[in-house]
């Protein structure tokens, strides 16, 4: 007991089996040498100077893809896995030296992330098992809406039922949207159980009544309004890019008369919209949270922060710890992962990789800071902590005093000629602010720690369209890029500042936009070449045709293995391929085009917020897992022409062998290429359907299809 008491707060472990991928790897790498010598070796006879070329290029793109799943192996070579032990922690810490915990909620949009969602992430986190006078919870509203301060109004009157039910009855999840969704009515057996289920379940549904009427009506009711002096403040703002700062404590920890129905006390809640002037930049999500966890996500954990403690508080290791990482999950996937948004092999191998060597990346969400570490504090000795002689500094001044002398800190000013945004907070300058906040963090020589609870942490809520899937990818795509060829590249400003293992895992992102070249390469040049007869790989009776066929079969038989290890279904790798051709010829494509054209000072960085609410009919075709198409946008216009592009030159090889024997060596001779071709349009039956099959509303719109049929037989036609 005492050895346990006495020993780590966490412990690493190494992921097992990775024998069988080694070995695997190095049978791939061997066939990867096998296609590199045939392209080398009968470049030669490439017949005309188009054949030389094409072959040129697919060899080019064949290195970039060799390259890439070279970068790939590296962070998957030794991942480890780290399993906290909470028991220890309360053993060895009581309640008074814990650490107060700041938690930032950001929303920026009442309409695509709406007051009810805000308001079930804040209660989420203000649940958590931890002491609550040690508890601060922050709305950063950037929309700078009344509705959203209404709902915080509704949750901090709720929450005084609402934290005792769930300390009372161990409820999980805490958010109260998602608990009543999936919770089962307590029987008869304990009536006086069931008697206040039933009473909080009511509180709550009359609550979200209230709510969802006030943004139904476009309006706060007038005796709503004047509950609170906080509602006056609107009578200043004229938009939400152009308002003063507004700070609102709703609930004050200090206050003796801040208690819930038990008398527990509850922890402090602060609505806080930041100064918006059109002649400032705001910085979007860096520069909210810089004034101050996601509001499309909410905590299905209440242990995470003691999780996270166990790491911040190991007296071995956890004064080298500026962050703690947990991944990204969903609530609402479908069966067979429609979008492929679960990323559970990221989750379960990458990151866990990304661990390894040397700390996962910050990626904006479900993370746990060291607050030195992200106020710019490089990490030596003297950051070791004696946690139960840690003098805890209490704010003596009042509620109202705090609200009037702490808004000058949200105004547009303050952040002038400061470290703000550059070596202090998040960065500024970057869609993906949040990466090059943690490389910066882990440069100045702190580490990072990854944990996935066998509980998900965090719960958010997937795009449930294939646009807006598209457009999230895209702006992470373009971000990334964007870090790659800047000062912030990570072979640069990670030189000699983090191992060189994890320098390269950065470029896995970093490098999302740049596969788009050689992927829209392999999808268009061996179909056009199919049509005139031109052969790009060995013929079906060659041996050549062996290392092809071995490091295509075994790369797919492998990824299908890890996902079905992960816990996910064939259809969902079937889905998760799929996606990986439409975001590697769209989103990257587009991503790239944008970074391209920003560094050339024809485009701006903007902030896209992707949607968190769908209607009805969306919802219903999602859950069928249909696929959404009803959107005019350039995105579909690309894939619905490779996909048609891919149809024709199937077509043509029909043709062909129907026309007569002439062509009878043809299946040899561009086997692999009719191959490559038919799986194309395997992957690209769902967007043929929406073109051709399918009436309802989320089909393809007649004009994408009109239009993609006219660019395919008019690449077709100049082709032959």
């Amino acid at each position: 007991m005492a050895e346990n008491e006495n020993g780590p707060l966490f412990e690493t472990r190494p992921v097992k089996g990775r024998f069988f991928f080694k070995l695997f790897v190095a049978s791939v790498a061997v066939g990867i040498g096998f296609i590199c010598a045939y392209r080398l070796w009968f470049l030669r006879v490439a017949s005309g100077k188009l054949h030389r070329w094409a072959w040129i290029g697919l060899f080019l793109c064949e290195l970039w893809f060799s390259f890439y799943w070279f970068l790939t192996v590296i962070c998957r070579w030794n991942p480890v896995y780290r399993f906290p032990y909470k028991n220890r922690l309360s053993q060895r810490y009581k309640k008074e030296t814990l650490p107060g915990v700041d938690i930032f909620v950001c929303t920026a949009d009442p309409s695509a992330e709406p007051p009810l969602m805000v308001m079930n992430t804040v209660l989420s986190v203000m649940a958590y098992d931890y002491p609550p006078e040690k508890l601060n919870i922050y709305l950063s509203d950037d929309g700078a809406s009344d509705f959203t301060f209404y709902a915080m109004l509704e949750a901090s009157s709720f929450s005084k039922q609402w934290l005792p039910f769930c300390r009372k009855f161990k409820v999980e999840p805490r958010s109260p949207e998602a608990y009543f969704k999936t919770a089962i009515e307590p029987d008869n057996h304990d009536p006086v159980k069931l008697k206040h289920w039933l009473s909080i379940k009511k509180l709550y549904e009359e609550t979200k009544m209230r709510i969802e009427t006030s943004r139904k009506m476009n309006k706060i009711p007038e005796d709503i309004r004047k509950q609170h002096k906080g509602f006056r403040e609107w009578d200043f703002v004229t938009s939400r890019n152009d308002h003063q700062t507004i700070l609102q404590i709703l609930i004050d920890g200090r206050d003796p008369n801040a208690v819930d129905v038990e008398g527990n006390v509850l922890p402090t809640l602060v609505y806080l919209a930041r100064e918006k002037r059109p002649q400032y930049h705001h910085h979007f999500k860096a520069g909210a949270m810089n004034a101050l966890v996601n509001c499309d996500m909410y905590s299905n954990d209440s242990d995470s922060i003691n999780d996270s403690l166990c790491v911040f508080m190991d007296h071995e290791n956890g004064h080298e710890i500026a962050f703690v990482q947990y991944p990204q999950a969903f609530h609402n996937l479908t069966k067979n992962d429609l979008y492929g948004n679960s990323c559970r092999v990221f989750r379960k191998l990458e990151f866990p990789g990304f661990d390894a060597n040397g700390g996962p990346c910050y990626i904006g969400t479900g993370c746990f800071h060291r607050r030195e570490a992200l106020c710019g504090k490089k990490y030596d000795e003297t950051c070791k902590v004696d946690w139960k002689r840690l003098n805890h500094r209490r704010v003596e001044e009042s509620a109202s005093v705090l609200e009037a002398t702490c808004k000058v800190l949200a105004s547009c000013s303050f952040e002038q000629n400061s470290p703000w945004g550059k070596e202090m907070g998040l960065k500024y300058g970057c869609p993906v602010e949040d990466i090059i906040t943690g490389l910066s963090i882990q440069c100045r020589g702190w580490k990072s720690i990854f944990l996935d609870p066998e509980r998900e942490s965090f719960l958010g809520i997937a795009p449930t369209t294939l646009s807006a899937m598209l457009v999230q990818h895209k702006r992470w795509a373009e971000g990334h890029f964007q870090i790659f060829l800047s000062r912030y590249c990570t072979l640069l400003y990670g030189h000699n500042r983090i191992p060189l293992q994890l320098q390269l895992c950065y470029c896995i992102g970093n490098l999302w936009a740049a596969n788009c070249l050689p992927t829209l390469y392999y999808v268009l040049v061996p179909c056009l070449c199919l049509l005139r007869d031109i052969p790009l790989f060995p013929k079906i009776s060659s041996p050549w045709v062996l290392p092809f066929a071995y490091v295509s079969i075994a790369h797919r038989a492998y990824s299908l293995g890890e996902f079905l290890w992960c816990g996910c279904t064939f259809q969902a790798w079937c889905n998760e391929q799929r996606m990986w051709l439409f975001k590697r010829t769209t989103s990257y494509f587009f991503a790239a085009f944008d970074t391209v054209l920003k560094l050339l000072g024809y485009s701006k960085s903007a902030f896209v917020i992707t949607p968190k609410v769908a209607d009805r009919d969306v919802s219903s075709r999602y859950e069928q897992e249909l696929m959404e198409f009803d959107d005019s946008s350039p995105m579909f216009d690309v894939l619905a022409s490779l996909a048609m592009l891919n149809m024709f030159g199937i077509l043509g090889v029909i043709k062909k062998l129907a026309s007569g024997a002439d062509h009878s060596e043809l299946p040899d001779r561009l086997g692999l290429q009719i191959l490559l071709c038919l799986l194309l349009v395997a992957l690209n039956w769902p967007v043929y359907k929406a073109m051709f099959y399918r009436k309802d509303k989320g089909r393809m719109p007649a004009s994408v299809t009109y239009k993609s049929i006219i660019y395919a037989l008019l690449v077709s036609t100049l082709t032959l």
